[in-house]
């Protein structure tokens, strides 16, 4: 008798991903010798305790990470990796992250590093990172996060770190981009592959969150429910428990799919024009390089507030906290010329039209 439909959905999930994984590797060229000093410390927004380290030098067997919080996605992430991995000749190892904001996170840490190593998971990190304030709490600690698991992936040599996020997780965040008025970028959701080098792997972006949670039922996993994600006071948790079933209830089942499947078509979309604003912004720099208003006025709209954000970014401003208000305001500089002043656009940077020529930096 075969595995619980929702463990072999699990399963067969981290499978393909850890195919794909294999087959990036194999079309690696060869890394260079030797090694270089990685720090273990994070943005201004949080950091982890983790000492600058060396990473290790390539094994002949690749190594892939699980990020764990205890949670049902995740810990069923991690089992199905565990179960995984070694037919494939992949080492399995995980990180779990205490982010310090409840009493007791420690010892909770401490017991997903202990669930993580009783799985057969090696090597596993428990981190701790300090939260900062920037963004607010939710992307403060998001950052905070994804340092720390950047800082473990450099210190042990790993090839990818697998996160839990699901159908329903993705469908919440197209919401909040929706709600935020943000463009199709933020429509498409999460990637099922992002980062530097597509280090970080998402399986579960098909699967919803109840299979994550049946499958850690029938295997006897014990599960960890964060109390932050049922806590008003944060936007998610009020999409998850009041917005969503909400539109459910007035649309019908098959919302969740639905916008699963807006992220897909959408990150499509996204990413053919921010191909062709990469192509097009060598064009409308002078010689000096700086932006040139009458040959900005020229490109599509999409294209041009591509060109405008990436200049922004570049500047100073971090990604995060600029919204598509902010790129309408420095736009308006270019197709609604009327003398008006500087533009102040998060991170202290400053856009201002200067001779027919766009200047963004800090200010």
């Amino acid at each position: 008798m075969g595995p619980h439909p929702a463990v072999a959905a699990i399963r067969l999930a981290v499978r393909r991903v850890l195919h794909d994984i294999l087959n990036d590797l194999s079309s690696e060229p060869p890394a260079a010798s030797g090694s270089s000093a990685v720090s273990g410390s994070s943005a201004a927004s949080g950091r982890t305790v983790v000492a600058e380290q060396r990473p290790h030098e390539r094994r002949s067997s690749p190594l892939v990470l699980v990020a764990c919080s205890g949670g049902a996605d995740s810990i069923a992430l991690a089992s199905a990796l565990a179960f995984e991995a070694p037919k494939l000749g992949i080492r399995a190892g995980g990180v779990t992250v205490d982010h310090g904001l409840q009493p007791g996170s420690d010892l909770r840490a401490e017991e997903v590093a202990l669930r993580l190593r009783e799985l057969g998971l090696d090597p596993v990190d428990s981190i701790t990172v300090t939260v900062g304030r920037e963004g607010g709490p939710e992307a403060a600690a998001r950052d905070a996060r994804y340092a720390a698991l950047d800082a473990a992936a450099a210190r042990h040599g790993a090839d990818a770190i697998l996160l839990g996020h699901t159908r329903d997780d993705q469908a919440e965040t197209v919401l909040l981009g929706l709600a935020r008025g943000s463009g199709i970028r933020s429509l498409s959701g999460m990637a099922a592959v992002s980062g530097a080098g597509g280090r970080y792997r998402r399986p579960f972006l098909q699967l919803d969150r109840q299979t994550a949670r049946k499958a850690c039922m029938v295997q006897s996993l014990p599960v960890w429910d964060d109390p932050h994600n049922a806590d008003p006071a944060y936007t998610r948790s009020r999409l998850r428990h009041e917005g969503l079933p909400a539109l459910e209830k007035a649309l019908g089942k098959g919302v969740v799919e639905a916008l699963a499947r807006t992220a897909q078509l959408s990150r499509d979309d996204a990413d053919a024009l921010d191909t062709w604003a990469r192509q097009a912004e060598a064009s409308v720099r002078d010689a000096a390089g700086l932006l040139e208003c009458a040959k900005l006025y020229a490109l599509p709209p999409a294209v041009r507030r591509r060109i405008l954000r990436q200049a922004a970014i570049e500047a100073g401003a971090p990604a995060g906290s600029l919204f598509a208000r902010h790129i309408e305001e420095v736009d308006r500089l270019i197709t609604g010329w009327r003398g008006q002043g500087a533009i102040n656009l998060p991170g202290k940077v400053v856009a201002q039209r200067q001779g027919g020529r766009l200047v963004i930096r800090q200010g």
